[in-house]
């Protein structure tokens, strides 16, 4: 799976951005990201920390590669 082109603590960064009282339009504009990007990352990860996040990655890259060993047996 091909992993994004924003960073974990980039996105992490924007949404505490965002908990600051940054408005969403101008928060999107500042980071050219597109109003539904942002709330995806909102719903998905709000109120976690960059190494919470991180350790969500890695969960997520592990299982993908324990599903493809599995589809090739």
């Amino acid at each position: 799976m091909r992993r994004g082109r924003f960073a974990g603590d980039w996105i992490i960064g924007v949404l505490r951005e965002y908990e600051a009282g940054v408005k969403t339009a101008e928060l999107c504009r500042k980071h050219g990201i597109s109003d539904a990007t942002f709330y995806n990352w909102k719903a998905k990860y709000g109120g976690m920390t960059v190494s919470e996040a991180a350790r969500l990655w890695a969960l997520e890259d592990k299982n993908r590669r324990l599903k493809d060993l599995l589809e090739i047996n």
